[in-house]
């Protein structure tokens, strides 16, 4: 398989408190505003987190789609909802924990096996990978 890059694209304008960007996304299927407001408090717009959430969702949701199918189970549906955290330290704003809460439906499948394999979709998801430095990823996956 060919090596895939994405890209997105960022522009600020202004200072950091009065000021306001456009986030897009290279394959042109979101473009949105940014600004302080919708990043550290509850604004209109977007913000690199809530882009940082859909990243892992629909990461995860195909991760576990994929093991479940190695393990001889053909799910109908996985939906999960990535909950990304920011929190103000001493050293500045960090991204502290990151919640998955997926629900699928499998048939044929024991809970102990489809949590298993789910965990060790969490692992092996390559956003999870790439967030390793987010001190907690937790999981609550669950059958529909």
């Amino acid at each position: 398989m060919a090596m895939a890059v994405r890209s997105a694209f960022a522009r600020w304008e202004g200072s950091l408190p009065e000021g306001s960007g456009t986030m897009r996304l290279a394959g042109g299927a979101f473009e949105g505003p940014y600004s302080a407001q919708s990043r550290f408090e509850e604004g209109a717009g977007t913000n690199p987190e809530e882009l940082i959430a859909a990243a892992h969702a629909g990461c995860f949701s195909m991760a576990l789609t994929a093991a479940l199918g190695r393990a001889g189970f053909s799910p109908q549906s996985v939906e999960t909802v990535a909950k990304v955290q920011l929190l103000k330290r001493d050293e500045g704003f960090r991204i502290t924990r990151i919640d998955l809460e997926a629900t699928a439906s499998v048939p044929g499948i024991e809970v102990a096996k489809f949590q298993e394999i789910a965990e060790g979709a969490k692992a092996g998801c390559p956003v999870s990978v790439a967030l390793g430095g987010v001190p907690e990823i937790a999981l609550d996956a669950r059958l529909a």
